[in-house]
């Protein structure tokens, strides 16, 4: 097949194309950074350097293509979430229409349904093709997130590190720490970004004839849980994950100049995830698990955590 895959080298589209090039496909690969151009040579795929808000870039890219992995990437540059995401996804849906893919697999958020400004799922109902739409639950990854913190208090928390108007700014609530509304004892599933990229590489090579919805997860455990287990792989298995309010949370992205609309929705993001109302959609579908567990990515974050 030739498959279009999006998100540049990221934590899934890395492995992905990686994993598709293995399997015999013809694989480009989209990034909007021309220094990557190299790194997706070299994994045997070739490189498409532009925009996914440029549906022109994107309808030239995805003429001849028989499936596209398409993601959009959270940008907290962007003032409005929510217009950003809705740009993106209309992008693609102009292109895939006149290109007339016949397979395409999206990448949402097990949140995606209870969040306005992140469900740009249904922009993609139109479109007359077999579409999946994929809903990873909380990514193993965001752990790197907070090597400082761990590093400084023994304290995990799921901040955000955000770059707004060039500024890199840790974001702080009353404890002097930014950590998420949603930790503590919290259910949460977590999830591989391999186990997503195995999830995505097969469901392209599928063809339902109805739109269909996949939930990705690879182990559930309460927020300290996963705390033990890092804290553990790295020296400090009294590690905990402090919980914040929402509105501490909000008063944070306030103090970081935060453009209100975008503090608000990730607010909204996070505290849907300590309702549980996320882990009952995702129990509800009777998913499939993947099989990285977070010990065994935990040695992977050991490197990083030492390194540093």
């Amino acid at each position: 097949m030739n498959v279009i895959v999006t998100g540049s080298l990221g934590n899934i589209s890395r492995p992905l194309t990686a994993l598709l090039v293995s399997q015999g496909h013809h694989v480009t690969v989209v990034s909007n950074d021309p220094k990557k151009q190299a790194d997706i040579t070299q994994l045997g795929a070739t490189a498409a350097i532009g925009s996914i808000t440029d549906p022109a870039f994107l309808t030239e890219t995805f003429r001849g293509a028989d499936a596209v992995y398409a993601m959009i990437p959270l940008s907290f540059a962007e003032p409005d979430l929510c217009i950003y995401m809705h740009r993106a996804a209309q992008s693609y849906v102009q292109s895939l229409n006149e290109t007339q893919v016949k397979r395409v697999v999206f990448l949402s958020g097990w949140t995606a349904d209870l969040i306005k400004a992140e469900n740009v799922e249904h922009l993609f109902d139109g479109l007359d093709t077999s579409l999946t739409i994929m809903r990873p639950a909380s990514f193993y990854t965001n752990f790197y997130q907070s090597i400082d913190l761990i590093k400084g208090k023994g304290i995990i928390g799921k901040y955000l590190t955000l770059r707004y108007n060039g500024l890199r700014a840790l974001l702080t609530g009353k404890t002097g720490l930014l950590m998420g509304n949603y930790g503590g004892d919290d259910r949460i599933v977590f999830v591989s970004p391999k186990d997503i990229a195995d999830a995505v590489a097969e469901e392209l090579q599928l063809s339902p004839k109805k739109k269909t919805i996949r939930y990705v997860g690879s182990e559930e455990m309460t927020c300290n849980e996963a705390a033990r287990i890092i804290g553990t792989t790295v020296g400090k298995p009294w590690l905990r994950w402090v919980l914040l309010t929402d509105k501490e949370m909000l008063q944070g992205l306030k103090m970081a100049k935060v453009p209100e609309k975008l503090a608000k929705t990730l607010v909204e993001m996070q505290s849907v995830m300590h309702s549980g109302k996320t882990l009952e959609h995702f129990h509800r579908s009777h998913p499939k698990m993947g099989k990285v567990k977070l010990s065994d990515f935990a040695k992977e974050f050991a490197i990083v955590y030492h390194q540093k």
